[in-house]
């Protein structure tokens, strides 16, 4: 048998020419995200603009609104009411970091010490989802009534002298005070918290704990070092997620509260369906999203994870 080589110079034979994709087969994933697409653009996007065209209008439901432009709205909501946005910022802050102090621990030991219980817990752990938001706040309508077993129980400790002292509490009172409803939040979205930091914790291999204390490191150490953060992503998406709906929160206020423990969610409540000033509650809203959003953008650049979120 005789082989014919190529002389040379000449081209390699060419091999299969490649096959094109059907047009179809191409759109398919365009027409798997049109539902969301068209989901966010009618309940999103459509509602944002016309929010937004809202708040700069002007006149009254008896005479009808027209746009004319009125951005001097959001200077005046924000020049009134700007002692409920920073009590909102400071109300979700301090309900964050409780969660985080409270959910970091219990999150712990069910990713690493729970064992064949780890199902139960989180089971426990989603439990309060069962049940209506309003129902869980009235709950705690009771639980920190005057008389009640907890007020004098924080009471004979000594408790609600140091809270008072901090202008959390007044007197033996626990309800309509600042207190109550920081813990209304905090008992509202800790499940929020403590999700994401499972998830994450869950995903941390065991050798490495092993390994630091081979190197005769502390458990401490090894916290401090590997745990932690390993868990940046959780903490991250944990107080993100327990921050943003805390600040614009206003059951709680309203229900555990008092009308010196108003939210910015309670006035624009109260400006879409009691007053029914449009404009002012669009342009609180609107304000709300900004500083929100300004918050979440510092807390991420110092956190130094804008890659995980």
């Amino acid at each position: 048998m005789t082989v014919t080589e190529a002389p040379p110079g000449s081209p390699a034979p060419a091999g299969p020419l490649p096959r094109k994709q059907p047009v179809r087969r191409k759109l398919v994933p365009y027409w798997l995200l049109l539902p969301g697409i068209l989901w966010l653009l009618v309940f999103f996007a459509l509602p944002l603009v016309y929010q937004a065209s809202t708040s700069v209008q002007t006149g009254s439901l008896e005479e009808g609104f027209e746009v004319t432009w009125h951005f001097r709205t959001y200077r005046d909501a924000l020049g009134e009411y700007y002692p409920q946005f920073l009590r909102s910022v400071l109300y979700a802050g301090t309900a964050t970091t409780l969660c985080l102090l409270l959910g970091y621990p219990l999150a712990y030991l069910i990713a690493f010490k729970a064992g064949r219980w780890r199902n139960l817990l989180l089971v426990l752990v989603i439990a309060p989802f069962f049940t209506s938001f309003l129902i869980r706040t009235l709950a705690w309508k009771t639980i920190l009534a005057d008389g009640g077993p907890v007020v004098d129980v924080l009471s004979t400790i000594g408790f609600l002298d140091i809270t008072g002292r901090l202008g959390m509490t007044e007197g033996n009172r626990v309800l309509a005070t600042p207190l109550a409803v920081v813990t209304g939040l905090t008992y509202n979205f800790l499940p929020f918290m403590i999700l994401p930091l499972y998830t994450s914790l869950e995903r941390i291999d065991p050798r490495l704990h092993e390994a630091a204390g081979d190197l005769y490191a502390k458990p401490s150490t090894v916290f401090r070092k590997v745990t932690f953060p390993l868990s940046m992503p959780g903490v991250v998406s944990g107080t993100l997620l327990t921050f943003i709906p805390a600040s614009g929160d206003y059951v709680n206020a309203e229900l555990l509260g008092s009308t010196g423990t108003r939210m910015v969610g309670n006035v624009i409540q109260s400006q879409f369906l009691r007053v029914l000033d449009y404009p002012t509650a669009a342009a609180l809203s609107f304000i709300l999203m900004a500083v929100v959003l300004i918050v979440v953008t510092v807390y991420i650049r110092r956190a130094g994870t804008e890659d995980l979120v």
